[in-house]
């Protein structure tokens, strides 16, 4: 859940970076509760003999609100507001490191295995469409220049603690390839989340059960074919379209490929609940799509709702450190989902 981060393929690939700039899913279903987290797991190798910190000292609120952010393009002239600039996304990445955020995967959210030591914020990064703004491997084999995973590397490289990882929600020719076999494994091999986001970005609120099943499986499949081996385990709704059977979001299959997700994300316009909150709803993840303070629908982007997480910072989930613990104030008021009522500590 919570203890503090270990050594990661994503730190190895920051160390490399930062000395080279010195120089110059099969078909079968897999229980969602029994995978893996990306990078490393949030359970203690060992018991240590170091005090647990106090939850009231590090202000931790681990029933509080989650930021999931949602990017789409990084282009130097947007042309919609789902278009960010790469001086904008960097400006945000620097803003999170500098509040203490710790990016998570989004099935690592969902399952509550998030590596965020006590006292930081987990924060989780989602990238929609497979635009090859976000991702593409150079000629070297690391990260293009100025895209989105390049500059949140970068970032990292700066900010020991905040995690170079996200989760990656991609169509058919993901980042511009041809079928995903290049870039699809080195987004896993360092610790980034490929998610689905259907084959054909097909809205799933004007599909039937059957549709919906099929866009879901044949994109499940297509990932697989680069991954074979890794599960996929959440999805983004293309458009935010919920199905009219939400549950098939979820789980379900088609042409002999079964599916199961830890969490369905929409298109939102407000931070989510903590995973161990009676509040949250696997079906029906929010996210704030990123923005900055002004322009159309400001209000409901990632400027205005960082400002307001900023402002009432008992609010927000604060990590206590300790996996095996749940804490929160008890003056929030926060109520536990039944299956984490015995981990619960108000203070």
């Amino acid at each position: 859940m919570n203890s503090a981060p270990t050594p990661s393929r994503p730190a190895a690939l920051v160390l490399a970076l930062v000395a080279a700039a010195c120089a110059a899913c099969s078909s079968g279903r897999a229980p969602v509760d029994q995978v893996a987290a990306p990078v490393s797991s949030a359970r203690p190798a060992a018991a240590s003999s170091v005090e647990p910190p106090d939850p009231a000292e590090v202000g931790a609120n681990e029933l509080g609100l989650v930021p999931v952010l949602m990017y789409h393009r990084l282009v130097e002239r947007p042309v919609s507001v789902y278009d960010r600039t790469p001086a904008a996304f960097r400006a945000e990445l620097e803003r999170l490191a500098a509040e203490n955020y710790v990016p998570v995967t989004a099935t690592e959210y969902a399952t509550g295995r998030m590596d965020v030591p006590a006292g930081r914020h987990p924060v989780v990064l989602t990238f929609d469409d497979g635009d090859p703004t976000q991702f593409a491997l150079g000629p070297d084999g690391v990260p293009a220049p100025g895209t989105a995973v390049a500059i949140l590397l970068e970032v990292a490289a700066r900010h020991p603690g905040f995690r170079p990882v996200a989760s990656l929600y991609v169509n058919a020719a993901p980042f511009g390839s041809a079928d995903g076999s290049v870039v699809l494994p080195w987004l896993r091999e360092h610790g980034f989340e490929v998610g689905n986001h259907t084959l054909d970005h097909t809205n799933l609120a004007a599909a039937g059960d059957a549709g919906v099943q099929e866009a879901i499986a044949r994109g499940q499949r297509e990932i697989q074919r680069a991954l074979p081996d890794q599960p996929v385990t959440s999805l983004a709704l293309p458009f935010g379209a919920v199905p009219a059977n939400a549950e098939l979001a979820r789980r379900g299959a088609a042409d002999g490929i079964a599916y199961e997700h830890a969490c369905v994300l929409l298109v939102g316009a407000g931070p989510a609940p903590s995973p161990y909150s009676a509040d949250f709803d696997p079906l029906a993840v929010p996210r704030i799509r990123s923005q900055d303070a002004t322009g159309q629908e400001a209000a409901f982007g990632s400027s205005a709702w960082l400002d307001k997480l900023a402002a009432d910072p008992a609010g927000r989930y604060t990590s206590d450190g300790v996996p095996e613990r749940i804490s929160h104030p008890a003056a929030r008021g926060g109520v536990a989902a039944p299956a984490f009522a015995d981990r619960v500590t108000a203070y």
